[in-house]
């Protein structure tokens, strides 16, 4: 387990739920990767992330999905391309991302609550 963290840090952290509205091959990135575009809702927007996902996902199947992903981090430099969100996942018993989704059709933008 990780060090404890007070109430107040976690709050400091949005987790959003949003949907992949694109998904596209990074063929710059070191490790496989898709660069991915999300939709936030109206008061966030359109945020782009590189997920290294390649190994459970398709691009097709990653179209509509609705995923958790942290909107508050600071712009990220991978390669040619800026990362501006962090999609989560799990790592499977290989390393592997799965993605972390809601099971049901929420707003996008939805907060973590």
């Amino acid at each position: 387990m990780s060090d404890t963290i007070s109430w107040a840090e976690f709050e400091k952290v949005d987790l959003r739920v949003g949907t992949i509205v694109e998904a596209q091959d990074f063929p710059k990135a070191r490790k496989p990767a898709y660069q991915l575009k999300l939709d936030f809702g109206s008061e966030i927007g359109i945020l782009q992330s590189s997920a290294q996902i390649t190994v459970h996902y398709t691009k097709e199947e990653l179209i509509g999905k609705q995923v958790v992903a942290v909107v508050n981090f600071p712009k990220k430099q991978i390669a040619n391309f800026f990362s501006e969100c962090l999609v989560t996942g799990f790592a499977d018993e290989h390393g592997n991302i799965i993605l972390t989704a809601v099971d049901k059709k929420l707003p996008n933008g939805s907060k973590l609550s």
